[in-house]
């Protein structure tokens, strides 16, 4: 059974029809054709499918999307400037090459976004902390941390 829902995604109001039974993750990439979210493990458990609710960072993958109705929504693709220029995150993620493979990157920049929106100048124990719940095979995180670092230093 279908439902309507309004939100706020990256910065625009939108209406879709979800199905009770669909996931955040799912609407975003079917409805909406935002395919920077991914679906690593479909069980919350890798983080590539990191989005920002209400300033939350939230596995999509496990959020119903009914629940995101007259929430506020942000997309690894609501980043980048209306000119295209990237996020100091994105930027910063490009500089220190914490971008390999690049499946848990849209991901893990959602989570840092979110940690810097809450604190602008996190210690590397809380950059750490905030990233625990995305998963990376390629960089070992020392180069994300470093980009996560530089970033805070870089936003006003």
């Amino acid at each position: 059974m279908k439902k309507h829902m309004q939100f706020i995604l990256n910065g625009h109001e939108v209406t879709a029809e979800a199905d009770t039974r669909q996931s955040l993750l799912s609407l975003l990439r079917e409805e909406f054709e935002l395919t920077g979210a991914k679906e690593g493990c479909g069980e919350g458990e890798c983080g590539a499918c990191t989005v920002i609710v209400d300033g939350l960072a939230v596995n999509s993958c496990i959020m119903p999307a009914l629940e995101a109705s007259g929430c506020r929504v942000e997309t690894v693709e609501g980043l980048a400037g209306p000119d295209g220029s990237l996020h100091p995150l994105q930027q910063a993620f490009v500089d220190f090459g914490a971008v390999q493979c690049g499946f848990c990157t849209p991901g893990m920049v959602m989570s840092a976004k979110a940690l810097l929106d809450e604190d602008a100048a996190p210690d590397e124990e809380t950059i750490r902390t905030a990233i625990e719940g995305n998963l990376c095979r390629c960089t070992g995180y020392k180069q994300i941390v470093d980009a996560i670092k530089t970033a805070a230093e870089k936003m006003p």
